[in-house]
């Protein structure tokens, strides 16, 4: 049977995912009831510009007093799609302290401190869901924290960004080089104005600490992520992973330790076999690969943003949010048992492309040759050309540690043979 009083819902930021959220609460009032076991009602809409014009949001409803809408005490649940640290950080938290839940869609708040809202959700007996911080419209954290709550996660793989994968994809398919690709996706509205948070990998390491603390049980936060942009991949880069068979992703990577005993998460751009489900996720398509103990490999793809993906993220998580209200309970917590360790990029284990610029004269390649066998990393293959007394040493390792790889890097610029490192990329997915 279903109730009859509605449940009060605040929506703090009314731009193009608030927009979405106020539409679908609004054209599919009945089937979210149906589905809840009691209506919604939004109550109140947060905004700083209260008189830009907004299609379809209610003027009766939009305030700028933030603070008061979530301190009203007869709201329970607030959705935050405002983003940033503050004052979002403040108005969920008052809003624990007035006895509502909240879904948000804030991956740089969660990222930063997950473990305080956390907190402050359990001591209030709220929920905290934010299946909308990751990945858009693609299942990520409820299955993670629940449909694999049974099993052991060693790794996260995945293109979390879609604006990087855009700009990479046009590289790719066109020989278009960064700066030329990135117009292209300003242009289409894909990249914003400034499109630093994204190209310098910030938004995608926020993701990453956010799946790698669910996945392993431990608190990672965005200051413990290993991040890397794309702004020096060019077109030689490319150009050399398609002559190894590859492409070049920029990869948000969080995989246990093959002893248990710590976890890494970390940020770059990575060649990857065309062979590899990733290789083929195009445009500005989000995709990541989860590999677990007893379920073995996983895939989940999709639009990875955007205002319709995200705001159908968010009303999940309110039909799950509402549905715990109706039943006296909340739903998972943090988990973070394990308590551990994140390893420093050095100690990572991978593989690496390495491009050098050399002298063209007998003795060079084994002057190079020399340097990784002294330093402990073993080629695997070596690709040199050249004319006119320069010349050009594509090298690909084996496995080998971050911190050996930086090493044999430093060693080598010491040498008068060699003229310049041109690209170091580090090979992922095999």
């Amino acid at each position: 049977m279903m109730r009859t009083r509605p449940l009060k819902v605040a929506l703090l930021g009314c731009g193009v995912v608030g927009s979405e959220v106020t539409r679908i609460m609004t054209t599919h009032a009945d089937d979210l009831a149906a589905r809840i076991g009691a209506p919604v009602e939004l109550v109140g809409i947060a905004v700083r510009r209260p008189d830009k014009v907004r299609e379809g949001v209610p003027a009766e409803l939009v305030t700028t007093d933030a603070t008061a809408l979530v301190k009203r005490g007869d709201i329970d649940v607030v959705i935050e799609v405002i983003g940033g640290i503050e004052p979002a950080r403040t108005l969920i938290t008052t809003a624990f302290e007035h006895g509502a839940s909240v879904v948000s869609a804030n991956k740089a708040l969660v990222a930063a401190d997950g473990a305080a809202l956390h907190a402050a959700a359990e001591a209030n007996g709220a929920d905290l869901y934010y299946e909308a911080a990751v990945a858009g419209a693609i299942p990520l954290v409820r299955p993670l924290r629940e449909s694999l709550a049974g099993d052991k996660v060693n790794r996260v793989l995945g293109i979390v960004n879609g604006t990087t994968n855009f700009i990479l994809d046009k590289m790719d398919s066109t020989g278009a080089g960064y700066s030329e690709a990135l117009d292209e996706a300003t242009a289409l509205g894909y990249a914003e104005a400034d499109p630093t948070a994204d190209v310098e990998g910030f938004d995608a390491a926020a993701k990453a600490a956010i799946l790698a603390g669910i996945a392993f049980h431990t608190r990672v936060t965005i200051d413990d992520v290993h991040r890397e942009g794309l702004t020096e991949v060019t077109a030689a880069d490319i150009a050399s992973a398609k002559r190894m068979g590859c492409t070049v992703k920029l990869l948000a990577i969080c995989e246990r330790a093959a002893d248990g005993a710590s976890v890494t998460a970390r940020v770059h751009p990575a060649m990857i076999p065309l062979t590899h489900p990733l290789a083929s996720v195009r445009e500005a398509y989000n995709a990541v690969f989860v590999e677990a103990e007893a379920a073995g490999q996983l895939m989940f793809y999709g639009p990875g943003a955007g205002g319709a993906p995200t705001a159908s993220a968010v009303l999940g998580d309110l039909v799950a949010v509402c549905r715990n209200k109706l039943a006296g309970a909340t739903g998972p917590g943090e988990s973070a048992y394990t308590r551990l360790p994140v390893s420093p990029m050095g100690a990572v284990v991978t593989r690496y492309h390495i491009s050098l610029d050399v002298a063209d004269k007998p003795g060079v390649l084994a002057q190079v040759a020399t340097i990784f066998a002294e330093h402990g990393v073993s080629i695997d293959t070596v690709r040199q050309s050249g004319k006119d007394g320069e010349a050009s040493l594509v090298i690909v390792t084996h496995r080998a540690a971050d911190a050996a790889l930086s090493s044999t890097v430093g060693a080598l610029r010491e040498l008068d043979t060699v003229r310049g490192v041109a690209s170091i990329m580090r090979v992922e997915g095999e």
